[in-house]
């Protein structure tokens, strides 16, 4: 088995990506979405039960039924507290393994989501960029397939434009960033709308990839095998 992940700077996106797997004939049940809801904006339409809800009368109404059509028909759908990253929006078999390690007193994700991602056979130095990645307002998405399937979702997934980890970490690391840390305080809603902010800048610019490397032959996705089966 394979499993196949990216992170996207924004949720929309992460939507589209899962609604094009699943309208490409992949099943639900292997996809995940991992998501930063440092605002709340999420949450508000999952029940402690992993239920979608939302008013009908409210503005919001159309908005969260095309959020529950998504992302609600994944299994595991909850929120969680992740050391680190602050409230994630999580659903698939991931955000299971990972709400499996949530305290139910304590409310926070004991297991780690580095450990979580090395669990699916992602290497630890890059799934501490995935988990950073997370920590400052990223949107991950992952499947689990058989490895016949893996290049045709990988040319799904790279259809939107999923962020270069190996760049996104450089630039970080020039910033003083080592390791993803657990302990670190949370980024606030303000501090990761300013983060999502310089990433879209850098995407009109052109500077969101490498220099004298065109956007096209960047390949955000990464396949790992994976001992899992879904």
């Amino acid at each position: 088995m394979k499993t196949i992940v990216a992170l996207y700077d924004d949720f929309a996106t992460a939507q589209r990506v899962v609604q094009d797997l699943v309208d490409a004939g992949f099943s639900r049940d292997s996809m995940s979405i991992v998501a930063n809801d440092a605002s709340g904006e999420y949450g508000k339409y999952v029940t402690d039960t992993g239920e979608v809800v939302y008013d009908d009368d409210d503005v919001s109404a159309g908005e969260g039924a095309g959020f529950g059509a998504v992302v609600g028909t994944l299994v595991g759908l909850g929120v969680a507290l992740i050391p680190g990253i602050g409230p994630v929006l999580a659903a698939g078999p991931f955000a299971a393994a990972l709400m499996a390690g949530i305290g139910a007193a304590a409310g926070a994700a004991t297991g780690g989501i580095v450990a979580g991602l090395v669990d699916f056979g992602v290497p630890e130095e890059e799934a501490h960029v995935y988990a950073e990645g997370l920590r400052r307002g990223g949107n991950l998405v992952s499947v689990t397939a058989d490895e016949s399937y893996a290049a045709r979702i990988e040319d799904i997934m790279n259809r939107h434009n999923p962020v270069d980890i190996d760049y996104r970490a450089t630039m970080w690391r020039e910033g003083g960033w080592d390791e993803f840390n657990h302990t670190a305080e949370p980024y606030s809603h303000d501090e990761i709308r300013t983060q999502r902010e310089t990433y879209q800048d850098m995407a009109r610019t052109g500077t969101s990839t490498p220099m004298g490397t065109s956007k096209s032959t960047i390949g955000g996705v990464r396949t790992y095998n994976s001992d899992r089966d879904v």
